[in-house]
């Protein structure tokens, strides 16, 4: 027994061609059913929150007390420019956390009133978030705590 179907008189007839309509090629086409953003700005917030942040750490006290002694030491140094290498921590501006970033250079000076270590690259370093300070200054014998 034939399965017939309503569409067998369809089946093998020719392939239809637009007297008033041109040709689309297959790129045009396919672009007709290419996906689109329907929820836009969705993505963004998908990799704002996959983004990570660090925790702040908390200084122990004898680590507060050796970055004292060496601010204390650049602002007697000879050198009124010395090369540093500082640790510091950057809030993040949309999250809870942030980052550890290392600056090296020469400090310009340290503004007392601001609480900020001033580099001559024109970075503004907050004393409050500095985690380390390091250099050839701290290395000599002379001084109580070097690296």
């Amino acid at each position: 027994m034939r399965n017939s179907s309503v569409y067998d008189d369809m089946l093998h007839l020719p392939h239809h061609t637009s007297r008033t309509h041109p040709h689309m090629d297959r790129i045009t086409r396919a672009a007709q059913f290419a996906p689109f953003a329907a929820l836009t700005g969705h993505g963004a917030a998908i990799q704002e929150t996959a983004r990570l942040t660090q925790q702040k750490r908390e200084l122990d006290e004898n680590s507060r007390e050796l970055l004292d002694y060496r601010l204390q030491l650049i602002r007697s140094c000879a050198d009124p420019h010395p090369e540093l290498c500082v640790t510091f921590f950057v809030p993040d501006e949309k999250k809870d956390g942030g980052r550890y970033e290392t600056v090296r250079g020469k400090l310009k000076k340290i503004d007392t009133q601001a609480r900020m270590l001033v580099m001559e690259d024109g970075r503004k370093i907050p004393i409050a978030e500095t985690e380390k300070i390091e250099g050839k200054l701290f290395q000599e014998e002379g001084n109580l705590w070097y690296d």
